[in-house]
């Protein structure tokens, strides 16, 4: 099993450790908030269960039906874990109205606490886990798995403080506020794990900086070639796609040209882990003397 999937598989183990103990935080006090953080493990779970499921779809090699890979599974996986964090918000928000309607004293709140306070913890460090890793092998879904393990720490850490305040003041509407603002966080959560992983499915490009580092490699390793233009780079899970035109010296040979391009994609996959790289070689009448100058 790949390094990426036994994390994803890990993450089904903490993240079902956890639920157990936010619901018996809940369970034991009854607070809204609480039922909050609760709620948002629910959709850690499945979470996990869909990261794991996409990288071993992604890791398929290509077949007749998809000759550039599995890769985007990962985007998939993300936006549905997106619409799921929103859809938990909801449920939360409901409960907030209800609890906020008909409010009851919190039960044994220290307890509840203690019990949230360990689960926000080991959420902290897998978190770390997930983002680190999914950072090294350029997985989508361990990075928004990790993302959204990481909003889970901030909301948790927001409704233990809440939940302080409300044992402190013995003011029963401020439990349900704090669901109903923790509800608000993890909607805005939801919305950015969906965009990112939207961009990725519509071929987004990869960020300047990646852009700008590849054109500098093409023009340092393209020796012999006038130009390249029309440059297009898109990502699919760990996996980058380039292609472009380079343009060459009409008297040169298909030899000495097919040289130039195994120079330049030595360069770039030495430099750059994961391209798959196309490069479409024209004569210099073909060229638009814009794009990327050879040194």
């Amino acid at each position: 099993m790949r390094q990426a999937e036994r994390i994803a598989a890990g993450s089904i183990a903490v993240g079902a450790a956890v639920l157990s103990l936010k619901m018996a935080a809940w369970h034991i006090t009854g607070s809204a908030a609480l039922f909050s953080d609760a709620a948002e493990s629910v959709v850690n779970v499945a979470a996990a269960l869909l990261a794991l499921f996409a990288l071993r779809l992604s890791a398929m090699p290509p077949d007749a039906n998809h000759p550039y890979g599995h890769h985007k599974v990962e985007f998939i996986s993300a936006v549905i874990e997106g619409v799921l964090i929103v859809l938990a918000a909801l449920e939360i928000l409901r409960h907030a109205q209800a609890a906020y309607i008909h409010p009851t004293p919190l039960e044994t709140p220290l307890y509840g606490m203690l019990l949230n306070g360990l689960a926000t913890m080991l959420n902290l460090g897998w978190a770390t886990v997930l983002l680190r890793t999914g950072r090294r092998v350029r997985s989508p879904a361990l990075m928004g798995d990790g993302r959204h393990l990481m909003s889970d720490v901030v909301t948790s850490s927001g409704v233990l403080t809440g939940v302080g305040l409300v044992v402190v003041t013995g003011l029963p509407w401020l439990d349900p506020l704090l669901a109903a603002l923790t509800a608000l966080y993890i909607l805005g959560a939801g919305a950015y794990v969906i965009r990112d992983s939207v961009g990725g499915l519509m071929d987004a490009a990869p960020p300047a900086d990646i852009v700008e580092r590849v054109r500098r490699l093409v023009a340092m390793h393209a020796a012999g070639a006038i130009e390249a233009h029309e440059l297009r780079m898109r990502r699919a899970g760990p996996t980058t796609f380039l292609e472009f035109h380079l343009v060459v010296p009409g008297s040169m040979t298909v030899a000495e040209s097919h040289l130039i391009c195994d120079r330049v994609e030595m360069a770039l996959k030495a430099e750059m882990e994961g391209m798959e790289i196309i490069i479409h070689v024209e004569p210099e009448g073909m060229a638009l003397h814009q794009g990327v100058l050879v040194l």
